[in-house]
């Protein structure tokens, strides 16, 4: 096809209109929605380790937090600031937004340019090309990636709620434990002194043998628990240790020596199961990807008879200065 007048206003229009829609990554990332949900529902900060800088920060505050003995909201909070498998989750968020981004912009104009000559004649043909079918589907795209992405921002933030609870376990766990192994100490201590006593009053005749072996056989039983409960501090404090990201000198936390005392009354818990049905995130982002789903479904059908859709805009030099211009679809 020919045209006397090329069209170059419509495609320099065109073209700033490609350009205007284009998505662009945000300042946060996707993060700061994942951050207000940790402000709103447990009370704590979250920090995304992108930088050198946020590195210093996170230790810095982790250190602070560990210089005196630990209540569970600061273990909670050391987690969510230091718990490595944490931070690689936040990442998700990026990818999310990068695929978000990448759906909302077109594939980039083509241009072809030929010269040839044929006995002495020469022809230069020049084609400038614009992918209409991404324009076409960019909107659904951009719209299926969008529900991903708050898909991905529900899961990453279940996965915070998540490290928190389990935190919060290990560190009762842990205060438990070593409470526990206080007590086995001192049950040990006596149980020696029992068995030393049995000993002496059976050499002087005032004990029989059978009482001396149930003495040994308790003090026996005591040693067996205290080592139980040694190795159960030891499995308690190492799980707190690693949801919190400790290692090197930040391993020599101390705990309080006592759990802290029940409440005096018990909360009243209503409408428990639809309270849970309605705000459980990990519901919440299955939704998010039934919706991503059922729009994707709209792909197929777009594209099943009509996928490649490119518009060409042509400026050809034929030989004997004979010239076109026009469009190729």
């Amino acid at each position: 096809y020919t045209m006397s007048t090329p069209p170059r206003t419509l495609l320099v229009a065109l073209g700033l209109l490609l350009l205007g829609g284009c998505a662009t990554f945000s300042r946060d990332g996707g993060f700061d929605a994942v951050g207000t949900v940790a402000r709103d529902r447990i009370d704590k900060d979250l920090t995304w380790v992108r930088s050198d800088g946020d590195t210093g920060t996170v230790q810095a505050s982790v250190k602070k937090l560990l210089a005196s003995p630990l209540p569970v909201d600061d273990a909670v909070q050391v987690a969510l600031l230091n718990n490595p498998g944490l931070q690689a989750t936040y990442a998700e968020l990026g990818i999310a937004e990068a695929n978000l981004v990448q759906a909302g912009r077109l594939r980039n104009p083509g241009f072809t340019f030929l010269r040839a000559r044929a006995d002495g004649d020469l022809r230069v043909e020049r084609t400038y090309t614009f992918d209409f079918a991404s324009l076409i589907v960019a909107p659904l795209a951009t719209r299926i990636e969008g529900r991903r992405l708050e898909q991905t921002q529900l899961l990453v933030t279940n996965e915070v709620l998540r490290v928190a609870a389990e935190t919060r376990k290990a560190y009762f766990g842990a205060v438990a434990a070593q409470e526990s192994l206080r007590y086995f100490e001192q049950v040990k201590t006596a149980a020696e002194a029992g068995a030393d006593l049995a000993r002496r009053m059976a050499r002087a005749g005032n004990w029989s043998k059978l009482d001396q072996a149930r003495e040994q056989v308790f003090y026996a039983e005591a040693v067996a628990q205290l080592a139980r409960a040694q190795q159960s501090g030891v499995v308690e404090r190492e799980r707190l240790t690693r949801l919190m990201g400790l290692w090197g000198e930040d391993l020599q936390f101390k705990l309080p020596e006592r759990l802290p005392a029940l409440p005096n009354e018990k909360p009243e818990l209503k409408d428990l199961e639809p309270y849970a049905v309605r705000e459980r995130l990990d519901i919440r982002a299955a939704q998010r990807e039934t919706a991503a789903l059922a729009a994707s479904l709209g792909l197929p059908k777009t594209t099943r008879f009509l996928n490649v859709l490119d518009v060409s805009y042509l400026r050809n030099n034929e030989p004997r200065g004979v010239r076109e211009a026009g469009y190729e679809i």
